[in-house]
């Protein structure tokens, strides 16, 4: 039977307002394979480097496969992600995850053409990722590479910038929880729904309407995830969405699957995942 787990690791306090998590993912192998390898979006990015085995990765129609020992970037997922390991063989996989406020002050990328999109730092910013890449791999111990990759970041910072409406429009969606609408960000900032949604897509890769439907589903999946039932989840539905319908699109579109449907086949993985 395959074992797994996810084990938080504290980041840096410099890093702490930026990192949404880190972890450390172990499995003794793949998952079985009726099993749901499910991985819900959360509105953020992640950097990961495994140090054995590899990871396959299933976003939308596309397949992403990390190799051992490369580091890559997540952009931001706005559907389910299907996750296994490469090979039937132990894995090793250190993750940092950036809410919306940190990726783009520690890294400038082109948002909007990584988002749904696994790929190789070194393929994003050349040499300086290789040299990291290669000290990581012959860091001796978990404790060391998380030392070294905390250590990059913490250098990243040095030059990092911040844009003040931004940010502010990603902590008003955030304390809404996705109940807030781009006409109320427009009357709250005096900026452009066009002008916002161009600072959101340089920023995140997409718009404040898709943010906040990502973080309003986040709410109910959270509830879920920590062991609440479908059943008594009703009431709390409707504090998010219109009607049935419209909480079974956005569930359709987050899960790949239907309430029922899910709550059959899925693993610890997916609730894991979502709440270490």
């Amino acid at each position: 039977m395959t074992t797994f787990s996810f084990n938080p690791v504290t980041p840096h306090p410099l890093l702490s307002p930026y990192v949404a998590k880190m972890w450390v993912f172990e499995s003794s192998g793949r998952l079985p394979v009726l099993d749901r390898k499910l991985i819900v979006p959360n509105a953020n990015f992640k950097l990961a480097f495994t140090s054995r085995n590899g990871l396959v990765a299933r976003v939308e129609d596309k397949t992403f496969i990390q190799k051992e020992n490369e580091l890559s970037f997540t952009g931001l997922v706005d559907s389910a992600v299907m996750l296994d390991p490469k090979e039937d063989t132990q894995t090793d996989t250190i993750v940092v995850e950036f809410n919306p406020l940190g990726a783009y002050r520690l890294f400038q990328l082109p948002y909007g053409e990584v988002k749904n999109q696994i790929i190789g730092m070194a393929d994003l910013m050349g040499s300086q990722i290789e040299q990291l890449q290669t000290k990581l791999g012959e860091a001796g111990s978990v404790t060391l590479k998380l030392q070294l990759l905390q250590d990059f970041l913490i250098k990243r910072l040095e030059n990092a910038t911040s844009d003040l409406i931004y940010d502010f429009c990603i902590n008003r969606i955030f304390e809404a929880k996705g109940l807030i609408s781009v006409a109320q960000l427009e009357k709250e900032t005096g900026y452009s729904s066009r002008w916002l949604h161009k600072k959101f897509t340089e920023h995140l890769g997409t718009g404040p309407k898709n943010l906040a439907e990502i973080i309003r589903f986040k709410q109910f999946y959270q509830a879920y995830s920590t062991g609440a039932d479908l059943h008594h989840l009703k009431e709390y539905i409707y504090e998010y969405y219109y009607d049935q319908s419209h909480f079974l699109r956005a569930f359709k579109r987050f899960t790949g699957s239907t309430p029922t449907d899910l709550q059959n086949s899925l693993n610890e993985l997916a609730t894991k995942h979502y709440t270490s």
